[in-house]
């Protein structure tokens, strides 16, 4: 009897175990088939823009398959040469802007960072609170002042008003990134350097920066995405065709008076986002690692 008692348990602990793995294999399915479905779903207007930018111009929005007639590849040469200047001009443009501006956000933001995290100063909460504030303050509200300021200078239908800005330390979730990594290094650091004679600024370049490396990527990072797709601040700046950026260009592909190149205009919009994907690819470390030891995670 006792024999049968422990036969019959096991084979009770045994069938739970087989129906808890079906379970749970019926919900790891369930898991991924819903997370591929939504992959798909955030997927598909990229997909369908790389489709578009090989169909011909009267299949894009009329024909509801996916699947082109025929591929124009021709759209791609096409497209790089459509306009009144060679798509060249506006990537050289871009890569100009978009290079010092990282230049400029990185080094800016890092030496502000650092004197909120690792000096003391008179008024230095007072002066945190304010530039934290300003991420409350929408880039919309400062714009018509910041181009009447750049008009009298000067500055407008140059480079400058998108470049300069970003050497000045005006972007404060970039500080507020560095200043929470900062201050997870230790003091003993620094106390150990300016025994050995080292002065403030030669601690933040020779000890800060090069442990600093997640925070400062993470900074170059975002700086690079968000700089090479602005649109508004090119608009509003630069008034001569020569000195378009790539967003900027993109929009001369649309015509409110001829006729609009769709299939050209997708084609150039590919190779706008691939130096973000390259970035991306090869940097996505250094993202997740800069956010996650910067206190936002």
């Amino acid at each position: 009897m006792t024999d049968l008692s422990i036969q019959e348990a096991s084979e009770i602990a045994h069938n739970y175990r087989v129906i808890r793995d079906k379970r749970k294999r019926r919900a790891a399915i369930t898991k991924h088939l819903f997370l591929a479905i939504c992959s798909l779903i955030m997927v598909y207007p990229l997909i369908w823009m790389i489709v578009s930018s090989v169909k011909p111009d009267n299949e894009i929005f009329g024909n509801i398959s996916l699947w082109p007639s025929e591929f124009i590849w021709q759209n791609y040469p096409d497209g790089w040469n459509g306009l009144f200047l060679s798509f060249t001009v506006f990537y050289k443009n871009s890569i100009i802007v978009t290079v010092l501006a990282v230049i400029g956000n990185t080094l800016s933001c890092s030496f502000a960072a650092y004197a909120f995290a690792r000096l003391e100063f008179k008024g230095k909460n007072i002066f945190f609170a304010l530039m934290m504030m300003t991420l409350m303050i929408p880039y919309h509200v400062v714009l018509i002042p910041q181009y009447l300021l750049f008009l009298k200078i000067g500055w407008v239908n140059t480079f400058l008003p998108l470049i300069v800005p970003r050497f000045l330390a005006g972007d404060a979730f970039f500080i507020f990134l560095m200043v929470q990594f900062f201050r997870q290094l230790p003091r003993d650091l620094d106390e150990a350097a300016m025994i050995d004679g080292c002065s403030p600024f030669k601690i933040y370049w020779a000890v800060i920066m090069p442990l600093s490396l997640p925070a400062l990527a993470t900074t170059a990072i975002f700086t690079f995405i968000w700089t090479w797709e602005d649109f508004l601040g090119p608009l509003i700046y630069l008034n001569d065709i020569r000195d378009y950026t790539v967003p900027l260009a993109l929009r001369n592909f649309i015509s409110q008076d001829s006729v609009s190149m769709f299939g050209q205009l997708f084609a150039m919009s590919i190779l706008s986002i691939v130096p973000i994907f390259v970035f991306f690819i090869f940097f996505q470390k250094f993202i997740i690692r800069g956010i996650a030891t910067s206190g936002l995670k």
